[in-house]
C-alpha cells in the first residue's frame, strides 16, 4: 500500500473543459487543497466513444495523475463516470481515493423529494441509464425521463453560450414531450454547469436544476474529512494538463482560476 498524506494533490480529470466546473467548486470550497487537472482535449468528446475507450483513456490518465502522487482522484465526466469508474477503482486500488460525479447527485436527489426528475447528457451517459438506475434502486416511486443532448457539451467547449445560438438549442431540447412536468433536472455533463442560467431561464425557476459540480465538491469534503485527509496547509500551485493544447481551453482555464496559469501539453498515451 502506498503511503499518502493530506499535503498531497487532487487529481482531477474529464475529455474537455467542463470539468474545470468541478475544478473551481473544489478550489472554492477546499482552498487549501493543490489541484491537478488533466482534460483529455484529443479525444474530446467522450459521449460518443466506446465503452473500452473511455476504460481506457481513464486509466492512463490516472495512472498520470498517481504518478503525479494524486492523494484522490475525480473523475470529473459523467460518462467516464458511467463508464470507466470501477475500472479505474479496480486499476487505482489503495493508491489513491477515487470519486465519481453520479454517486454524489443521486444521494442528493434521491433525499430532495423529488418525484418526476429530468436526466440531460451525453449519449453515453444517457445510453448507460446510470442514473435512472441508480435513483429507482434507492426510490422505485421516483420517475426518470433521461434525454441525449449530445450538442450541447461541444457548443460549451467551443465557448458558445449565453448567446442566441445557445439559447436556440437549450430550448429546442429542453421542449421536448420527454421532458415534460419534470421537477428537478440533473445537468449529467460537467460541461452543463455553463449554461444553467439558460437552463434556469428556460424553466422560470419552476424546475430544481442540481449542477453536480458544487454537489460533488461538498462529497470530496466530506469524504477527505473523514479520512483526515484535509490540507491544513496553504497550497495554491496547481498544475493543468491537456492531452491537445488548445486555446478555448486556455481561455477557459482563465476564466476559472483568475490567477495567471501554466497550461501544459502531454502525451500520456505511449
Amino acid at each position: 500500500m502506498r503511503t499518502t498524506n493530506s499535503k498531497q494533490p487532487i487529481g482531477i480529470f474529464d475529455s474537455g473543459i467542463g470539468g474545470l466546473t468541478v475544478a473551481n467548486a473544489i478550489n472554492k470550497i477546499l482552498p487549501n487543497e493543490q489541484l491537478i487537472y488533466f482534460g483529455d482535449t484529443a479525444h474530446f468528446p467522450y459521449g460518443d466513444k466506446s465503452p473500452d475507450s473511455i476504460k481506457y483513456y481513464s486509466i492512463r490518465i490516472a495512472k498520470f495523475l498517481i504518478d503525479n502522487n494524486c492523494k484522490a482522484i475525480v473523475i470529473a465526466c459523467n460518462t467516464a463516470s458511467s463508464q470507466a469508474y470501477e475500472t479505474v477503482k479496480d486499476f487505482v486500488a489503495d493508491k489513491a481515493i477515487v470519486f465519481n460525479v453520479i454517486d454524489p447527485v443521486v444521494e442528493k436527489v434521491t433525499a430532495s423529494g423529488a418525484g418526476s426528475i429530468g436526466v440531460i447528457g451525453t449519449k453515453g451517459t444517457i445510453k448507460s441509464n446510470v442514473y435512472a438506475t441508480k435513483i429507482n434502486q434507492v426510490n422505485q416511486n421516483i420517475k426518470v425521463a433521461s434525454l441525449a443532448t449530445p450538442l450541447l457539451a461541444p457548443m460549451i467547449e467551443e465557448g458558445l453560450f449565453n448567446n442566441k445560438i445557445s439559447k436556440s438549442i437549450i430550448n429546442s431540447y429542453l421542449s421536448k414531450a420527454k421532458l415534460k412536468n419534470i421537477d428537478s433536472l440533473i445537468l449529467a455533463c460537467t460541461h452543463y454547469p455553463l449554461i444553467k442560467q439558460e437552463i434556469e431561464e428556460f424553466y422560470k425557476k419552476n424546475v430544481n436544476i442540481l449542477d453536480s459540480a458544487e454537489i460533488v465538491a461538498q462529497h470530496v469534503k466530506k469524504n477527505l474529512a473523514e479520512k483526515k485527509m484535509l490540507n491544513q496547509g496553504k497550497n495554491l500551485n496547481h498544475h493543468f494538463y491537456v492531452s491537445d493544447f488548445t486555446d478555448s481551453f486556455e481561455q477557459s482555464t482563465r476564466f476559472f482560476f483568475k490567477n495567471k496559469i501554466h497550461l501544459e501539453e502531454v502525451s500520456i498515451w505511449k
